[in-house]
This record gives structure tokens, C-alpha cells and sequence, in this order.
């Protein structure tokens, strides 16, 4: 009954995506809105279906259903509740519903009210956004069922099919395989619904964007960047979030001693957070002046494809990854729905490129457009370098018949001067003047900062910093940082002054009247604070590792671990797996031998796999201690140390990035009290009308 109720919602939900895109494209193409309004009602009615789709899901992981295949592969009995749950998007049939889902929660927001202004993209919008979540709902229900069932056929073997092979019966191991062990954990609970948000979140701006080339006329004004700005940001948002969560959840889990090691998924989740982040900057220049039309929707076709890209690679296991599922029979779809949207897009963008001529021309290097320019160029040099060096192994392959790896370190190499040049340009393009602005008067305003950071990089060359890379890092990191400080205080003298506030009301009241221009001044000093992180790993961390009898001890930095010996347990709440513990003495500096607790371990399951969880140690400047215990063999055990000096500065300056976005893309209250008038106006003319 589960499985049926779950696959009848599937089935119905692909139905309304149908029949709302060829509804949305005959009202808009005829102009009969009563067809655009009968495809909004049917794009509503998909994510209460979805919703009932995945609640199936769940209901049948619960109650230990493990006649559907999917709850055979994701759960078994020993599962934790919660993990039970959260299996929904924890294999590749389970995750494409999931996706899906999101996707559709966020065309249910976009048009559960009805528009009164952009009437003309509606339906077009309407067309994109509904087409791709049709596509979506295709894979899950002809590709990536969730609701197919195992069975057992005459000759004893078992399949699994959404209709009953002939001759077969319905087949239910005792238990099921549970879920892969690398997502047993609190990260993995909230890691992939935020990165698929911002994922999904995404399609709101491209569908915008193609509405306006289909609606001819709206491409050549702003409106639809208005109507999609803080959609966009709300993606951005999500997607910073799961990139953050992903790389706690990597540095809690994988044992790999940090936090990012250029994994093939990890990059493919940033390559559209590399592509939407210039976009966020570069339709100011549209709103504003007027320009940038033609390279804004280049950009917003590009951080689509890469997002439909990087969902495609992590599906269908083309480039493995401590993440990626199991090859499958998704690749084809994927592909063609990418070489899909690219053509079409290129397509749309030419044919209606006389609406996207710039009003304005660049009038001197000089100028914060110039500067949006440089920004635009950076972002697109460090998104191919990480894109070329993600998918090189493909490539080669495919070429060369040599599977090649670009190593870690090696992006290291490329990207750090790249983002380098992007921070220092952070921090002057905020100063610099629209259309013209003056080099001295430039040399003026940043004095301050450029002598400041002169007096850190000295500082630091007298406290025994040598490495050119690492001043010059810090050195960037100071003049943005202090020149973005010196705005906001700027600012909030001003206020001070004029209105005899204290500090804090005068900087909380600034960023309400100013949210996208202080928000964005916040979001800068979160990824400085990340620099000063990835800087201290990058450039100073510290590795040791050794075996060690009970008694014996090994020194990194001030702290030496002493080796107390293992213990092994079956945890009485999941007994499909066995814990390893290291019990390890820490001493601090000389100081007295104390506890480590939580000690480090490892955890191995039944059914293979496992992780390794580190025991650390943080200290008030952001330091963390990171302890691993590889096992004990023949009397040794294996412990592995690493110090990560500064690592919890990006913690912090993730959370301050949070914080930023939430204020630029709050609406203010001149924004709110306009949108009342304007609904009480059309209110009043449509009393009138009446």
C-alpha cells in the first residue's frame, strides 16, 4: 500500500510538470492567460504530491519495508531513527525524488501568490522552471525509481522492477543492507539538503533569465534581475552553507586531517557557487548603467549548466569520489538534458541579441565597472582552473587512454595567486567611483590600509615568517579586511554624528538602511576571516604519525600523546558496528598529562566501510589539535596527529558570511511599506474596476 500510494503521487506529479509546460507555453504564445493560470495551479499542485512521495519513502525505511529495494539498500534494523529518515537522500534513487522535491518547494514559494507585476515572464517562467522539473521527475520515475520492489522469480533469482517480471513473487530479505557508513553522521543530516537548495534555488534566476529572452522586449531591461535578486542570493546562501557544512562534515569524518581536499564532489558543488558569485556582482551594472546584459545571461546559463554538471557527475559515479553513488543509467539523460539547455540557451541569447545591447559604454579603467570587469574575469579564471582540474581525468581518458589526477596540491599551486588577486581587488573595488574615478584620490583613501598591512607583513617577518606566499597572503588579507572596516566605520561615525547614536544602534540601524551595501561589506570580512583560515591550514600544518606501545608516547608542537592502549565495543543503539578506541594521555607544553575525551577511534561496520572520527582539541586563537587512531597491530597502535593552526577563523567566517547574506537579502522596510502601497493601490483601481 506504501509503495503504491508513493508511486500513484510520482506518476500524477510527472503528469501536472507536463501538462503546466505545454499549458504555460500556449497561454504565453497565444496570449490566453486562463491557460498560464490553469499551468500555475497545476506546477502547485506537484510539490503536495512530492511531498506524500517522500513521506512513502520514509514511512516504509520506519517500518522496515524491505520488500522496496530502495529500503533494502539505504536502511536495516540497527539504523538509528533519525538516520532512517534521512536515508531519503542517502542512495542515488532516493536522492533524485529528493532533489526533485526541493525543487519543487521552490516553484510552489515562487507561485503560490499571484503576480501583479512581470505578468509577461509569467508564463515563460513558468515553461523553464516546470520543464526542469520535469525533467527531473522523468529520471526519478523511469530512471531512478524509488518504488521499485524486489522479486523473486522462478528460478530463484531476485530483481527489483516497479511491475512484477512474469512468473515472479514478491521477495523480502530478513533485513537490509543499511546505509552507506560515510553518511552515518550529523553533517550528512542537513550537509545535502542545504547544497541541494542552493542547487534547485538556482533554477529561479536562469528560469527568469530565458523568460525574458522568450519574452523578447523584457531581455533589454532589469526587471527580471529585480524579480530574482534575492532568489538568487537565497541560492547562493544554501549553497555556502552545504560547501561549509561539507567541509565540517569532511574534517569530522574522512580522517583526512582538514577540512577540503579537492574532491571531485566537493569542487563540483563549488563550481556553481564560483559562477552565481560574479553574477550576484555583475547585474548591479545592469541595474545601474545599464550594461553587462549579454555576459549577465552568459552567466546565469553557466551556473545552471554547472549545476546541472555537477548533479550529473555525483549521480551517475563518472568520476569517483568518497561521495559519488554507484554507476548508472543516468548518464545519458543527463547529458542530453546539459547539451539541452547549453544549445538552447546559446540559442535564445543570440536570437535576441539586439535587446541585450549595453546602454552605456565603459568610460575608463578607473571605475567600479572596470572593477566588476576584473572581478568577472578572476572568478572565470579560477572556475575553468577548478573545472579543468575536476574532470581532467575524464578528459584524459578520453583523449589519451591515461587516467591523470590533478593533485591537491597542485590547485593549491594555481588557485591561491588567483584568489589573492581577487581579495585585494575585494577590498578597492567597493571605493572605487561609478564611470570615473580618480587613481590619486584612490592612492588617498587606501593609504591607511596598504601602510597597516605593511606594518602585519613586518610584524609577521619579525616573529620568524619567511615564506613569501604566506606574507603576501596575509598581507592582501589585512588591506581588504581593514579597508572594508574602515567603510563600515566611516559609516557609523556619520550616524555618531548626525543622529548622537551609540555605536552599536547607529552600525545596526546602517546596515538596515543600506542592507545590500553593508550586507555585502559583512559577507566580505566572512570571507576574509575564511582567508586567514585556509592561509594558517595551507601554509603551517603540521603531520606526524607513528606506532606506539601502551606508555609510549609521540610530540608535535607543544603537545605530546601518550598511548594508553585500545578497546573495542559494539555500541548497545547500533550493533551492526564495532568501535575501535584509542584511549590517549595529552600534555600541553610540559604541563600535566590529562585525558583526551572524546578519545579518537575508529568505527567499522558489518557490511564494510567505515569512519574515522578524529579527537580534537581547539584553542581560543583557532588552533585545533587533530588526533587518529589508525588501529592497534602486534602491541602498536597507530596514532596520527596533525595541528591545524588558525582552522576554526573559518568556522567563524562562515558564520559571519551567514550573517551578511541574511542582511543583504532581508527586505527593508521602505521596500515593505512600497509593496503595501502598491498592493493597496491595486486593490483600490480594482475595486474601481468593478
Amino acid at each position: 500500500m506504501i509503495v503504491d500510494i508513493g508511486l500513484i503521487a510520482l506518476a500524477l506529479a510527472f503528469a501536472s510538470a507536463a501538462y503546466a509546460v505545454g499549458a504555460a507555453a500556449y497561454g504565453g504564445a497565444a496570449k490566453r492567460p486562463a491557460w498560464v493560470t490553469s499551468a500555475r495551479y497545476a506546477a502547485l499542485t506537484i510539490a503536495p504530491l512530492l511531498t506524500i512521495a517522500c513521506l512513502m519513502v520514509i514511512l516504509s525505511n520506519l517500518t522496515e519495508n524491505y520488500n522496496l529495494e530502495y529500503t533494502y539498500r539505504v536502511s536495516n534494523r540497527a539504523q538509528l531513527t533519525i538516520l532512517k529518515i534521512t536515508s531519503l537522500w542517502g542512495g542515488q534513487n532516493g536522492s533524485v525524488l529528493f532533489f526533485a522535491w526541493l525543487m519543487s518547494l521552490f516553484v510552489f514559494a515562487l507561485f503560490v501568490r499571484e503576480w501583479r507585476g512581470n505578468r509577461t515572464l509569467e508564463p515563460w517562467v513558468l515553461v523553464v522552471s516546470m520543464g526542469t522539473q520535469l525533467f527531473f521527475l522523468f529520471l526519478s520515475l523511469f530512471f531512478a525509481n524509488p518504488f521499485a520492489r524486489l522479486w523473486l522469480g522462478a528460478g530463484g533469482e531476485v530483481s527489483a522492477a516497479v511491475i512484477a517480471p512474469a512468473g515472479a513473487r514478491p521477495f523480502t530479505p530478513a533485513d537490509g543492507q543499511g546505509l552507506n557508513p560515510l553518511l552515518r553522521h550529523w553533517g550528512m543530516v542537513i550537509h545535502p539538503p542545504l547544497l541541494y537548495l542552493g542547487f534547485v534555488g538556482l533554477t529561479i534566476p536562469y528560469a527568469f533569465g530565458m523568460a525574458a529572452l522568450l519574452g523578447g522586449s523584457t531581455a533589454s531591461d532589469a526587471a527580471w534581475i529585480k524579480a530574482t535578486r534575492r532568489w538568487t542570493l537565497l541560492a547562493w546562501l544554501f549553497l555556502s552553507l552545504g560547501l561549509l557544512l561539507g567541509g565540517r562534515w569532511a574534517y569530522d569524518v574522512l580522517g583526512w586531517g582538514g577540512y577540503w581536499g579537492w574532491d571531485p564532489v566537493e569542487n563540483s558543488a563549488l563550481l556553481p557557487w564560483l559562477a552565481a558569485t560574479p553574477f550576484l556582482h555583475s547585474v548591479m551594472i545592469q541595474e545601474k548603467r545599464g550594461m553587462f546584459k549579454v555576459w549577465n545571461m552568459i552567466l546565469i546559463v553557466m551556473t545552471f549548466c554547472l549545476m546541472i554538471l555537477g548533479t550529473f557527475m555525483t549521480r551517475t559515479g563518472v568520476i569517483s569520489s568518497v561521495h559519488s553513488f554507484a554507476r548508472s543509467s543516468l548518464g545519458g539523460p543527463f547529458l542530453a538534458f546539459t547539451g539541452l539547455v547549453l544549445i538552447g540557451s546559446a540559442a535564445l541569447i543570440v536570437w535576441r541579441w539586439n535587446y541585450l545591447k549595453s546602454e552605456n559604454t565603459l568610460e575608463s579603467a578607473w571605475s567600479r565597472e572596470a572593477a566588476f570587469v576584473l572581478n568577472n574575469f578572476l572568478f572565470m579564471t579560477i572556475t575553468f582552473t577548478v573545472f579543468l582540474g575536476t574532470y581532467y581525468s575524464m578528459f584524459s581518458e578520453l583523449l589519451f587512454g591515461e587516467k591523470k589526477m590533478v593533485r591537491p596540491d597542485d590547485f593549491n599551486r594555481l588557485i591561491g595567486p588567483q584568489v589573492t588577486a581577487l581579495v585585494l581587488l575585494m577590498g578597492i573595488g567597493p571605493l572605487v567611483a561609478w564611470r570615473k574615478s580618480s587613481p590619486q584620490a584612490l592612492a588617498r583613501m587606501t593609504r591607511p590600509a596598504a601602510l597597516a598591512a605593511l606594518v602585519v607583513v613586518a610584524v609577521l617577518v619579525a616573529l620568524g615568517f619567511r615564506d613569501l606566499g604566506t606574507l603576501a597572503g596575509f598581507g592582501v588579507i589585512a588591506y581588504a579586511g581593514l579597508i572594508t572596516l574602515e567603510e563600515i566605520y566611516r559609516g557609523v561615525r556619520a550616524r555618531m554624528k548626525l543622529s548622537a547614536e551609540s555605536p552599536f544602534t547607529a552600525l545596526g540601524r546602517l546596515i538596515a538602511r543600506n542592507r545590500r551595501r553593508y550586507g555585502g561589506y559583512v559577507i566580505h570580512m566572512g570571507i576574509i576571516l575564511v582567508g586567514i583560515g585556509v592561509i594558517g591550514t595551507m601554509m603551517y600544518q603540521q603531520e606526524t604519525q607513528r606506532g606506539l606501545r601502551p606508555g609510549e608516547s609521540i610530540t608535535i608542537g607543544d603537545y605530546t600523546i601518550i598511548y594508553q592502549g585500545s578497546e573495542l565495543y559494539v555500541p548497545e543503539t547500533e550493533p551492526d558496528k564495532t568501535v575501535f578506541v584509542g584511549h590517549v594521555l595529552l600534555s600541553v607544553a610540559g604541563g600535566p598529562p590529562e585525558v583526551m575525551n572524546p578519545p579518537p577511534y575508529r568505527e567499522i561496520f558489518q557490511q564494510g566501510g567505515g569512519l574515522l572520527p578524529p579527537a580534537l582539541r581547539s584553542t581560543p586563537w583557532g588552533d585545533d589539535l587533530y588526533v587518529l587512531f589508525m588501529g592497534e597491530e602486534g602491541g602498536f597502535g597507530t596514532l596520527k596527529v596533525f595541528i591545524n593552526p588558525l582552522v576554526n577563523w573559518i568556522w567563524i567566517g562562515g558564520f559571519v558570511l551567514i550573517v551578511g547574506t541574511l542582511a543583504a537579502m532581508w527586505p527593508s522596510g521602505a521596500a515593505a511599506m512600497v509593496a503595501v502601497k502598491s498592493r493597496r493601490r491595486s486593490l483600490v483601481v480594482g475595486e474601481a474596476g468593478r
